[in-house]
């Protein structure tokens, strides 16, 4: 049962929403804002008028802002929504009982993101290409992109020929496309590609520029190699990489230097530093002293290691698969190192460290992508002897409520007897 009603927002959530009391979350409001919602759920409603207006609302440059899954706070201000997501990291570190002020956060452009994760299906209507609808199914019939590089964006419409010519029926199709240092990376997932759909994927990258096309039945599943006209790279320092298909990568190039910086930075002369949840050695590499890189994923270590051999580095950079969750490193696993980097995955890293926290290790450097899990994994750390002295924001996620952060954590070195 719906109902109609006039309130007033109070404030942001985490994920961006605005909230009335009660609460009742709605998307695309902002603080202060009185607005005419229909309600959905015990705590959701839907925006239908603005009566009075926020002065930080602003014109969204979007044309699918509010169906895009992609953004969800391009009608805030920048300076507004510049303080709205640093109080997102301060709100999440006072929790955890730290008394830091973050350093300002780091802004990446828009048109720096290098990859994507879109969604193509046949309809009734015809075709579908883009991102999802926010918490849906539903597919955002992409044209433009402010997020996007624009190699990217302009590739779409291309995309959207050759599937417009190759899906049928009801058919659909996902499509992961990074931008490589030497061209684009692009990875299919759907049930079935025929030998049709697989020449006409060929002829595609061949005038488009993709290096290489991949294909697998279902996400987990191997890939297959569609096309290859050489292989992708990427470049971490001095070293290249070529990245298994679909391996995760920082979202934005600008937002990978400035963190390898810090991190460059906080290791300093480290003659040896373990790189914890290392993914494809994006922050190890461009490190000078020996590190050792501890990774899950077994084609992510695969290519560190072919990688270290390719550079003439296999003698200082070794690489490790080991599930971190299940068999993290231990205090003495730990004790050869004079610095540890974690960067774990959304979820944080509560059971790591708890046994770095146990650690002599002098120089500790998280990057995190979730304010409160990493609060929760700086909580353990402090409580084990570790001082957090710098932490940086990083607004790698441009116009959502995500935020990339990197902070150092420093215990003095115990003196051996």
């Amino acid at each position: 049962m719906t109902e109609t009603l006039d309130i007033t927002i109070r404030k942001l959530g985490g994920n961006g929403d605005g909230i009335a009391d009660g609460p009742l979350y709605v998307a695309g409001t902002l603080p202060g804002e009185q607005v005419r919602v229909v309600r959905t759920g015990k705590e959701r409603a839907v925006l239908r008028e603005i009566l009075a207006p926020s002065p930080d609302r602003i014109a969204p440059p979007c044309p699918h802002f509010g169906t895009c899954g992609g953004c969800s706070l391009q009608h805030l201000a920048d300076a507004a929504y510049a303080a709205w997501k640093s109080d997102l990291l301060r709100a999440a570190l006072a929790s955890r009982g730290f008394d830091i002020t973050p350093l300002p956060m780091l802004r990446i452009a828009p048109g720096t993101r290098r990859r994507a994760e879109l969604a193509a299906r046949r309809t009734g209507d015809g075709l579908l290409l883009g991102f999802h609808a926010t918490a849906s199914d539903a597919i955002t019939d992409m044209t433009a992109c402010h997020v996007l590089e624009a190699p990217i964006v302009a590739l779409l419409p291309k995309l959207r020929t050759l599937l417009d010519d190759l899906l049928r029926g009801n058919e659909a199709l996902d499509l992961h496309l990074t931008r490589a240092d030497n061209g684009f990376d692009l990875l299919l997932t759907g049930r079935t590609l025929d030998a049709r759909k697989r020449l006409a994927f060929a002829d595609f990258a061949a005038a488009n520029g993709i290096v290489r096309t991949t294909w697998r039945s279902e996400p987990g599943a191997v890939a297959e190699i569609v096309a290859l006209h050489e292989n992708p790279h990427v470049t971490f320092g001095t070293v290249q990489v070529v990245p298994p298909p679909g391996a995760f990568l920082q979202a934005a190039r600008p937002a990978e230097l400035a963190i390898a910086a810090e991190i460059s930075v906080a290791v300093g002369r480290a003659k040896r530093t373990v790189d914890l949840f290392a993914g494809l050695g994006t922050f190890g590499f461009p490190l000078t002293g020996r590190v050792h890189a501890v990774e899950g994923d077994f084609a992510a270590v695969a290519a560190m290691q072919d990688a270290a051999r390719a550079s003439f580095r296999a003698g200082r950079f070794t690489a490790e698969a080991r599930d971190l969750e299940r068999r993290p490193f231990m205090p003495e696993d730990l004790e050869p190192f004079d610095a540890a980097i974690f960067d774990p995955p959304r979820e944080g890293a509560a059971e790591q460290a708890k046994w770095l926290a146990q650690s002599d290790v002098p120089t500790i450097v998280a990057v995190s992508c979730n304010p409160a899990t990493f609060a929760r994994d700086a909580r353990t750390l402090a409580d084990g002897g570790y001082t957090l002295t710098r932490v940086v924001p990083v607004d790698q996620f441009l116009w959502t409520s995500h935020l990339e952060l990197v902070a150092v954590f420093t215990k003095p070195k115990k003196r051996k007897r």
